[in-house]
């Protein structure tokens, strides 16, 4: 059954979720299974984890970049999924969508990534929802983190983004840097409108602050279970909290799960006050804001139904805290952030580009 906004209701509600998306998963599933099996065959490695990427140029590939940077003072690893049509015509353009933590959210990660919970498999989900006419296909940007992770990740150390900061460094980066190449190099709709940026934990939070601080680059953001509480809850205390004017102009994709590794509850309750302040700003459900919190673990036998290695049924009943719970719940991202167009028309109809 459908939501008012449009969306299968029950996922974060612990309800059946519908037809469709049960279809989709199962599409996703098998879609998984012909690349592991294509990759044991053609490339003679059991392990799809030991599986290079390529710096491939035709449409369907994953490209593999070092980006020269000025702000990080050094290059930086991306990798760019363009979709299925991007060869038919020069004509089309495409939303892009930005994902941090970029190592581990292509199928080329591999079942081996993330100590066993494997890849977040965003290619092929971005290209099956868009076959099933589930939302518009786009351009992905996987951007690999450093050493500097957390220091990047955190958050501005204050309410200004003015200090030379790490994490002001990245956003310079990711604005004045990353972006720019990626709409000279490849034929993208460049507006904050078809620009989103997303990740999950220390990347949910610095998706959704990058995007605060330039919403007139990211008009959408993706925060799946958000670590808000690093630095003594910092973003929430100094960004949110005090904020009194009208809500900015981005879409904001946030959820969390119930559980996680710590024995905490996959920071639903600092995701909770987040959305309590967007909602205070300005921010409204179904329009600019989807909030989901995905209350149900699920069961072995629905593990098993996923793919997911039987050795970590016990650890993925315990936890929503990784790859594995975010490969599903970035269909809900992906969706609301990217909606199918009524026009059954790939892309966007442009001027010859590059």
């Amino acid at each position: 059954m459908l939501s008012q906004s449009g969306f299968c209701d029950g996922n974060g509600a612990g309800k059946p979720r519908c037809q469709r998306d049960l279809a989709l998963e199962l599409i996703m599933i098998l879609s998984r299974n012909r690349l592991r099996t294509l990759r044991t065959r053609t490339m003679g490695f059991v392990a799809a984890s030991l599986m290079p990427v390529l710096p491939m140029s035709h449409a369907g590939s994953i490209q593999k970049h070092s980006i020269p940077s000025r702000a990080l003072d050094r290059s930086r690893d991306v990798q760019v999924a363009l979709p299925a049509s991007y060869d038919r015509s020069n004509s089309l353009r495409y939303p892009v969508l930005y994902l941090l933590d970029g190592q581990n959210v292509f199928s080329t990660a591999g079942p081996g990534a993330a100590f066993g919970w494997g890849g977040w498999d965003t290619d092929l989900t971005a290209q099956a929802m868009a076959r099933e006419g589930f939302t518009k296909e786009i351009i992905l940007v996987a951007v690999h983190n450093s050493p500097a992770r957390y220091q990047e990740y955190k958050g501005p150390s204050t309410n200004s983004i003015s200090s030379d900061s790490p994490h002001t460094r990245y956003t310079r980066f990711m604005v004045e840097e990353l972006k720019p190449w990626v709409d000279r190099t490849f034929r993208t709709l460049p507006s904050p409108s078809d620009t989103a940026i997303l990740g999950s934990s220390m990347g949910g939070l610095a998706s959704l602050a990058i995007a605060w601080s330039h919403p007139t680059v990211f008009g959408g953001a993706g925060c799946l279970s958000g670590a808000f509480q690093v630095e003594g809850t910092n973003f929430l205390r100094t960004t949110l909290m005090p904020y009194a004017g009208a809500p900015k102009p981005f879409r904001i994709y946030i959820d969390s799960g119930v559980t996680d590794f710590t024995g905490g509850d996959d920071g639903r309750g600092n995701t909770e006050r987040v959305v309590a302040q967007l909602r205070r700003i300005g921010w409204r459900d179904g329009i600019n804001l989807r909030y989901e919190v995905d209350a149900t673990p699920r069961r072995p036998d629905q593990l098993r139904q996923l793919g997911l290695p039987e050795h970590k049924w016990e650890e993925a009943q315990r936890s929503q805290h990784n790859e594995f719970y975010w490969r599903i719940r970035f269909r809900d991202a992906l969706r609301f952030l990217f909606p199918s167009q009524p026009s059954s028309t790939a892309g966007a109809q442009a001027g010859d580009a590059p």
